[in-house]
């Protein structure tokens, strides 16, 4: 099996997870996304340990991948707290589209830190993708939705940049599972205050429901490090759309929600234009 294979299955898997992920942070109720967001990383910061403990992998890191690793955290913490609070507020499928919009920030990263080259037609496609967010924000006065839909994208944001930074450790060397354990960790540390102080009750229902989230955060963010250390964002970042599809349909038969013909439109949109940018960069001919 190729590298990009290898990529493509892993970023399959990962879709699955974090669409199961969601599922879970939605059913646990009202609860802040800051205690949400601890549970999550929790669990992956205690499977990534085991791990580590298990196969002692020996880690150098040099001055960049120290800072690499201090910001992929940064980013990744924002992005989870914004993808927690939107997926609480918005249709599920909504929730998982705005995310969803992180690849395109990953190559718009990826030509900044990583000086990967873009042409003119990415450049096209990132601008039509954006565009179509705006179907899922559909950012009018009178639409109490566009907050959280904004909060959404920006989690997106953060999950690309973080992305990029992934990227960029795994060409370094830097191992799958430190990086899991080290951004889970950061993540437990700068949410703990929060928890301490002010902390909400929960049942054993929602106990046990934020546990699941973070075993399935925990089966996403392993493959999905390993896809991006596999191959670059360019050549695997469409498959990672599968995950509105697992999105969708949770949604409808756990929840009973059905998005609008205006966020449909946008899907349509981002999801086409992601699939035009696969083929067209993954032609032969077309240099990356």
């Amino acid at each position: 099996m190729t590298q990009k294979n290898k990529g493509v299955c892993y970023i399959l898997l990962s879709s699955f997870s974090f669409a199961l992920m969601n599922m879970f942070v939605r059913l646990s109720g009202d609860l802040p996304s800051i205690q949400k967001s601890f549970f999550r990383n929790f669990v992956a910061m205690l499977f990534a340990l085991m791990i580590l403990l298990k196969e002692r992998p020996e880690i150098k890191l040099d001055r960049d991948s120290k800072k690499f690793l201090m910001l992929r955290s940064v980013c990744g913490t924002l992005g989870i707290l914004c993808n927690f609070y939107a997926v609480d507020h918005l249709v599920l499928a909504d929730a998982s589209m705005l995310n969803k919009m992180s690849p395109f920030f990953a190559i718009l990263f990826g030509i900044l830190i990583l000086k990967e080259k873009i042409n003119l037609f990415q450049g096209l496609c990132v601008v039509t993708a954006f565009t179509g967010t705006l179907f899922v924000i559909k950012p009018t006065p009178s639409n109490l939705a566009c907050f959280p839909a904004l909060i959404g994208l920006l989690g997106g944001l953060g999950a690309g940049v973080a992305y990029t930074y992934v990227r960029a450790l795994g060409m370094r060397g830097v191992k799958g599972p430190f990086i899991v354990f080290f951004f889970s960790a950061f993540s437990c540390v700068v949410t703990l205050p929060y928890l301490i102080f002010c902390y909400h009750p929960m049942t054993m229902a929602q106990l046990g429901t934020l546990l699941l989230a973070g075993l399935a955060a925990a089966g996403g963010q392993f493959t999905i490090t390993a896809a991006y250390t596999y191959a670059p964002a360019r050549e695997i970042s469409v498959y990672d759309y599968s995950q509105i599809i697992f999105s969708a349909i949770l949604g409808y038969f756990v929840f009973g929600q059905v998005s609008d013909a205006f966020s449909w439109l946008g899907y349509l949109i981002i999801t086409s234009t992601a699939v035009s940018m696969f083929i067209r960069n993954n032609r032969p001919h077309v240099k990356a």
